[in-house]
C-alpha cells in the first residue's frame, strides 16, 4: 500500500508582479507540498526576492495577474500579520534591527507566548546566542549573529511554510553550517513538530546546499521559472556554464 501524496501547501498560478513601472514576475507557476524543501536559483535581478516578498505580503509588490493559494485559501486577501499567523515565516537576507525589543522578548512573540524556559534555553544554546539574547534585536550584531537570531525566531515560530532569502549571504563558513543545521532542524528535524513543514530557499551561490537537504531546485530567469531539477546538479551546471546554458541543459525539465 503506497502512502498518499502530500497535500499542496502553497500554490502559485499565472503570477505576474509589478514593482513600480516594471513587471518583474511574468507568469510564475509553482506548487510546494507539505514536507517539501524547494530551492530557487537565479541571477541577480531575476525576481527571486520579489517572489518571496509577494508571498509574505510586503507593500510595493503589485499582483497584476494570477493567484497565490495557501492551504487552498486565497493568500492575497490576507495582511502581512495574518499570513504570519496562518503559518508563513520568513528569514530576510538583511535582517532588520529592532531598537527597544530584546531578542528574548522577540522569541516569545514569535512563539505566541508558548515557549517553555527549557525550549528558550535550547534555542539559545544551539544557535550560540548567549551574548545576544538580552540585547536589542540585531542591534550591533554581526552578519552571522543576525542570521542566527533570525533562525532562532523562526524555530520559535515553527511556521508551516518557511521562506529564506539567501541565508548564506554575509556570513562565514562556520555560521553557514549553524544556519544550515537550523534550517534542517526546522524543515526536516524530529524536535520541532509532527506536522510536515515546507521551505523555499533563495540562494545565489548555492553554498547553503552543503548543509540543507533540498527536494527540488528551480531556476528563475528573466522573470519566469525556466526549468527545474535536482538543486545540486543545477548549481554545478550554472557554475560551469552560466544561467543561459543551464536553462537549456539536459539536467532539468524545461518549463517554457
Amino acid at each position: 500500500m503506497t502512502s498518499a501524496e502530500p497535500k499542496p501547501l502553497l500554490e502559485i498560478e499565472g503570477l505576474h508582479v509589478q514593482v513600480g513601472d516594471r513587471e518583474v514576475l511574468q507568469g510564475i507557476n509553482l506548487v510546494i507540498r507539505e514536507g517539501e524543501t524547494h530551492v530557487l536559483l537565479g541571477p541577480n535581478g531575476s525576481g527571486k526576492t520579489t517572489l518571496l516578498n509577494t508571498i509574505v505580503g510586503l507593500p510595493g509588490y503589485q499582483v497584476t495577474q494570477g493567484t497565490i493559494r495557501y492551504r487552498g485559501e486565497d493568500l492575497l486577501t490576507l495582511s502581512i500579520d495574518e499570513r504570519a499567523r496562518a503559518g508563513i515565516g520568513v528569514a530576510y537576507q538583511r535582517p532588520p534591527a529592532v531598537r527597544g525589543v530584546r531578542l528574548r522578548q522577540m522569541l516569545d512573540v514569535a512563539a505566541g507566548g508558548e515557549l517553555a524556559e527549557d525550549e528558550v534555553a535550547f534555542l539559545i544554546e544551539e544557535l550560540d546566542l548567549e551574548r545576544m539574547v538580552d540585547r536589542d534585536v540585531n542591534m550591533g550584531f554581526s552578519g552571522g549573529e543576525a542570521k542566527r537570531s533570525e533562525m532562532a525566531q523562526l524555530l520559535a515560530q515553527q511556521p508551516e511554510l518557511a521562506l529564506f532569502d539567501e541565508p548564506e549571504s554575509g556570513v562565514d563558513l562556520d555560521n553557514i553550517a549553524v544556519v544550515g543545521g537550523a534550517i534542517n532542524a526546522l524543515l526536516k528535524g524530529e524536535r520541532v513538530s509532527e506536522r510536515n513543514r515546507a521551505g523555499l530557499i533563495i540562494t545565489h551561490t548555492g553554498h547553503i546546499l552543503e548543509f540543507v537537504n533540498a527536494d527540488v531546485g528551480h531556476v528563475l530567469y528573466n522573470g519566469q521559472l525556466a526549468c527545474q531539477g535536482n538543486a545540486r546538479d543545477l548549481i554545478e551546471e550554472i557554475a560551469e556554464n552560466g544561467y543561459d546554458k543551464c536553462v537549456e541543459c539536459a539536467l532539468c525539465q524545461n518549463l517554457s
